[in-house]
């Protein structure tokens, strides 16, 4: 009996060790496998980001008065504000915007000082691109923010009812804290299921395919052999990311690196079971890669990883559960940002664990129809 179960995992062991000699043996696989991970990240890192540090933005002073000037140069000061156009009538209001010269006009009408003066509302109108409605939203949000503190430095007392804000999580509210976590499951999810996805599908068009059906693997052997090279590689590329989250962005990790990666090995099984499940189906190298790109895309929009899954349609909510980069985001994000125990995220573990139970057998009853 122990002889046997030795056999098997000798014969598995060659298996694993001809997949992993296939990925790695030539320099431009290797360069392919990292450098895309490194990239990917660094851009997602310092281009992808919904904060806005920059808003151009063009001013019409009617009033020219001392109150205008100090609104003006409270926006200047701001640090996130830049006047690029100081307008002198109404009429250069669409153009500004229309050829992108500022985000914002600020329209200050000419009896703004008189009405502070006599303690009257005195409304300053904001005229935004809405071309880019969610940084519109966040510069009409700041400059709401500046009015405020106006509006307080004028009236010289804080108004009666004020609101405390405490973000917890991401104490400095960076879109950054939320989007980098989620890219140790998004980003590996690529390459992982793009390697299951060509592994049958190299062999039959190499001609190599053939070859297994004289040798004495079951169609266990074969499945498990190709999906362990992908879960490494998973694995490997997504340490890559959590390094350069830690290290060259300083997000901080507050949960346990334990729990992280027992749910990355779990997302990673479901992974690459779907892949293996197109690689059975597909006949050569090209329909797998084109079956993958075109999965692709739809995992990623019904994660989370851009909108909230709870905002998208029911039909679609309901199809996010077949979806292992939902899952696998939802627990990284609580696990690294929040710290959560395994209490906690359990229920992240179903869904893939469920996925993995349905394509894996399915690849393997592929293989054996496709062997014999």
């Amino acid at each position: 009996m122990f002889s046997s179960v030795l056999a098997w995992f000798s014969s598995l062991s060659c298996l694993v060790k001809k997949e992993f000699l296939t990925i790695f043996s030539d320099p431009a696989n290797r360069a392919i496998l990292i450098a895309p991970a490194l990239v990917q990240a660094l851009l997602f890192g310092y281009a992808a980001s919904y904060d806005v540090n920059h808003v151009d933005y063009a001013v019409l002073d009617q009033s020219r008065g001392q109150a205008s000037a100090a609104f003006i140069a409270r926006l200047d000061g701001s640090g996130i504000f830049t006047r690029t156009l100081t307008l002198q009538n109404s009429s250069q209001i669409q153009p500004a915007i229309d050829e992108r010269k500022a985000l914002a006009v600020i329209s200050i009408p000419a009896d703004f000082e008189s009405k502070l003066n006599q303690q009257q509302a005195s409304p300053i109108q904001v005229i935004l691109d809405g071309r880019n409605s969610s940084t519109a939203g966040a510069a009409g949000a700041y400059i709401g923010a500046v009015v405020s503190q106006f509006n307080q430095q004028q009236l010289g007392h804080a108004p009666p009812v004020t609101i405390e804000t405490r973000t917890w999580y991401n104490p400095n509210q960076q879109s950054r804290w939320g989007l980098m976590p989620s890219l140790i499951a998004a980003l590996s999810m690529i390459q992982t299921l793009l390697l299951s996805a060509l592994s049958v599908a190299r062999e039959r068009e190499q001609g190599t395919f053939d070859q297994l059906l004289v040798t004495p693997y079951t169609p266990m052997h074969i499945m498990i052999g190709k999906a362990l090279p992908p879960i490494f590689v998973g694995l490997m590329q997504s340490t890559i990311i959590l390094l350069i989250i830690l290290f060259w962005f300083q997000i901080p990790m507050n949960g346990s690196i334990g729990l992280l990666y027992f749910g990355l090995i779990s997302f990673n099984i479901a992974v690459v079971g779907v892949g293996l499940s197109i690689s059975a189906v597909s006949l050569n190298m090209q329909q797998a890669m084109l079956f993958t790109f075109l999965l692709i895309m739809p995992l990623m929009l019904l994660s989370g990883l851009l909108t909230p899954v709870q905002n998208m349609p029911e039909v679609l909510e309901i199809a996010t559960y077949a979806n292992p980069l939902r899952f696998g985001i939802d627990l990284v994000q609580r696990v690294y940002l929040e710290g959560a125990q395994f209490s906690q995220v359990k229920y992240d573990f179903i869904p893939m664990i469920i996925l993995a139970a349905v394509t894996l057998p399915l690849a393997a009853w592929l293989f054996r129809n496709r062997l014999s």
